[in-house]
């Protein structure tokens, strides 16, 4: 009986001393600088995040995505499904309580005051506080060491809290509502999970990254109880997918034409494969083969989603046929690097959609994960710098360094799947003790070459005719590792559960 109180005082010490260094941690990026930080006349990610507030607090709905003299779309137009609108809507009719003048239509554009930095970032640290922390919370609360870990690496993981306290959006809405709908999953509520995901796609867009798995993981789990039962299954999913869109959307129903203004505005073909020095395949082979100047927009769609669903289908099977728990966890990664690698209209921060997934496989692979983790981080450094946010970036990053590689011994052990299958690629000539080591040395290398890059761009000026060097090195470094980590979190997906106790084989 004491040892069992004692277990459960020092759970309860650990989540509370993670809690609470997450806060910090993420409160001391929020002190910060922030995306288009005194960069007229369009600022950046920051005041698009406030001008939305402006726009939907002082006019109707059915305006929030209709250009006007009032709402001029080229100026931060919202891009985002009605859930954001709502968030929007309701942080405006707050702020406009406290400083009418940061929601004045018109008159607040580039509002920067100390105040009003104050009350955006604390409603960052609110929705993370309501939803993101305690989702993960609820996904890694038994008792065992793994899952604290699992805990503290999603609390702790550099990406998230840079772009969302740093770079500044509310990530962690749409990431949260996907990790409750992943706990309901887990506790066998396939009704709940799908109002959940329905939620997170309407309030991010790219969770569409995640619609493959859940949809197949669903399918399949339906199917379980046989072809009638299943039927009926699938019959109750589509009805709770329906009335959560349906209630989302309704202020947008009242007419076909509103409908496709909101669709247009969320899926903008005419924008580009994608945007800045993206880690993507299409923009890091854009130096030798620029596709978006040969093939039409509305070509390069298809192209890209054929692709996509070319990469993602291996792993969408897999679930689908073998609905699992753990399966449709890796495929809430694999899927979602395919359609961060070959989809159109990438982001830099849609990494953190498959990176946020990794962290559910930690207790099962961290040293594939914690990799990944870091990598995905590297990834969006050109945003970060343009951010002016390096001090952060090197300060959560080596914190997050010391707490996987410093404090997690298991993190540095390759996956007993991956060692077995270039065990068997190599002829089993190198020996596994060599095996190890060798696969250690390349991460070692990996996050070398990686930290070599950054050094680049912040200390050595590019020449004059390849000024974008450093970012560009950094997107196609990125990329030939996302590749690798697509093919290798598909490998160990297929490959079955046989990665616990690596240290014994593989030391």
């Amino acid at each position: 009986m004491a040892g069992k109180w004692i277990d459960s005082m020092s759970e309860r010490i650990f989540l509370i001393t993670c809690t609470v260094a997450g806060i910090l941690i993420r409160w001391s990026v929020g002190n910060g600088s922030y995306s288009g930080k005194g960069k007229s006349p369009m600022y950046g990610d920051y005041e698009a995040q406030r001008h939305w507030q402006e726009i939907t607090a002082n006019l109707p709905v059915t305006e929030w995505y209709r250009n006007s003299s009032d709402n001029n779309l080229l100026y931060w137009g919202l891009d985002y499904p009605p859930l954001t609108a709502y968030h929007s809507w309701i942080l405006g009719k707050i702020a406009g309580a406290i400083d009418p003048g940061w929601v004045s239509l018109y008159e607040s554009r580039g509002t920067e005051g100390y105040e009003h930095k104050l009350f955006m970032r604390y409603s960052v640290l609110f929705t993370d506080l309501l939803l993101f922390i305690p989702a993960l919370y609820l996904l890694s609360r038994n008792s065992f060491k793994s899952d604290r870990e699992t805990y503290m690496v999603g609390l702790l993981y550099p990406g998230l809290i840079l772009i969302d306290y740093g770079h500044f959006q509310y990530n962690t809405v749409s990431l949260g509502l996907f990790l409750l709908a992943t706990y309901f999953i887990s506790k066998g509520s396939s009704i709940f999970s799908s109002i959940c995901f329905c939620l997170a796609l309407n309030y991010k867009q790219m969770e569409l990254y995640h619609s493959i798995p859940f949809f197949c993981y669903l399918l399949g789990d339906a199917l379980k109880a046989g072809i009638i039962r299943g039927v009926f299954n699938v019959g109750k999913l589509g009805i709770a997918v329906l009335l959560t869109f349906g209630l989302c959307w309704l202020p947008f129903t009242s007419s076909l034409e509103d409908s496709l203004l909101v669709m247009g505005r969320l899926f903008p073909v005419n924008r580009g494969l994608y945007e800045d020095k993206v880690a993507s395949f299409w923009c890091a082979i854009s130096p030798v083969l620029k596709l978006k100047d040969i093939v039409a927009p509305s070509e390069a769609v298809k192209m890209c989603a054929v692709v996509t669903l070319l990469f993602s289908l291996p792993s969408a099977i897999h679930t689908s046929v073998r609905a699992t728990v753990r399966n449709f966890k890796f495929s809430c990664v694999v899927v979602p690097i395919a359609f961060f690698l070959f989809s159109y209209q990438v982001h830099e921060k849609s990494i953190l959609i498959p990176a946020v997934s990794s962290i559910l496989l930690y207790s099962e692979c961290p040293f594939l994960v914690t990799w990944f983790l870091h990598v995905s981080t590297f990834s969006m450094t050109a945003l970060l710098f343009k951010d002016g946010l390096m001090v952060q970036f090197y300060s959560t990053k080596y914190i997050f360094l010391l707490m996987t590689y410093g404090w997690n011994s298991e993190a540095l052990k390759p996956c007993a799947v991956i060692s077995s299958v270039i065990d068997r690629l190599s002829f089993g000539i190198l020996g596994q003790k060599l095996l190890g080591q060798m696969i250690r040395a390349t991460v070692f290398l990996s996050l070398l070459v990686c930290e070599a890059l950054v050094v680049g761009l912040c200390l050595l000026k590019p020449p004059e005719r390849l000024p974008d060097l450093w970012p560009v090195a950094i997107s196609a470094c990125s990329c030939a590792h996302f590749v690798l980590f697509l093919l290798l979190f598909t490998v160990v997906q297929m490959k079955g559960s046989a990665i616990v106790s690596p240290a014994k084989k593989y030391s």
